[in-house]
């Protein structure tokens, strides 16, 4: 987390990572389409408490659910200042999970998790595949489930997705993904 809240320095600093490694890297095959478009929302959050996050991204649930895809087809809520520890983010995407069931949209959206030290069981912190899922600042990603399927169902082989993200990963290494999203590259 930075020292100072600077929003646009956090949406730049995001941009700079869906450009480079989300789209750069084609980590993910179907954002270049949507992020072209100007179909991606990306929030910067204020919240600095669990609390007032999760109201906000019921807020952004609610957008999304309200706002035809056309005009906007995914949420990026960007939150710099709260759950910078990865396990209390891992332990709010439970939290996350609850809320879309709970504004009834268990099936109608998805969410996905970036962390800049996001490490998934079974792994240690510096294992490449972690840094599929790492990103500047903790990211909730509201994904509509309709917009997926299609995405999936158009895609060759979408289970390879993860296997060739992970080869990316191994080959660039910690070090080169720093570089790639670095002020400088």
């Amino acid at each position: 987390m930075t020292d100072a809240f600077d929003p646009a320095r956090v949406e730049a600093d995001v941009r700079r990572w869906l450009e480079r490694a989300v789209i750069g890297l084609n980590l993910c095959p179907f954002a270049k389409a949507v992020y072209a478009r100007n179909q991606v929302r990306i929030v910067v959050s204020d919240a600095s408490t669990e609390r007032a996050l999760l109201e906000q991204l019921g807020e952004e649930m609610a957008l999304l659910r309200d706002t035809p895809a056309g005009q906007v087809d995914t949420t990026l809520l960007v939150h710099p200042q709260v759950l910078g520890d990865f396990l209390d983010f891992n332990d709010f995407l439970d939290d996350a999970d609850a809320l879309v069931e709970a504004l009834d949209l268990d099936g109608v959206l998805q969410v996905a998790s970036f962390h800049p030290h996001y490490q998934f069981a079974g792994t240690e912190p510096d294992d490449a595949v972690n840094l599929t899922n790492h990103a500047p600042y903790p990211i909730l990603h509201l994904l509509r489930e309709d917009s997926v399927d299609r995405a999936v169902a158009a895609y060759p082989e979408p289970d390879s997705i993860i296997e060739r993200n992970v080869a990316t990963m191994q080959e660039l290494g910690s070090e080169g993904f720093g570089k790639l999203l670095s002020d400088e590259a």
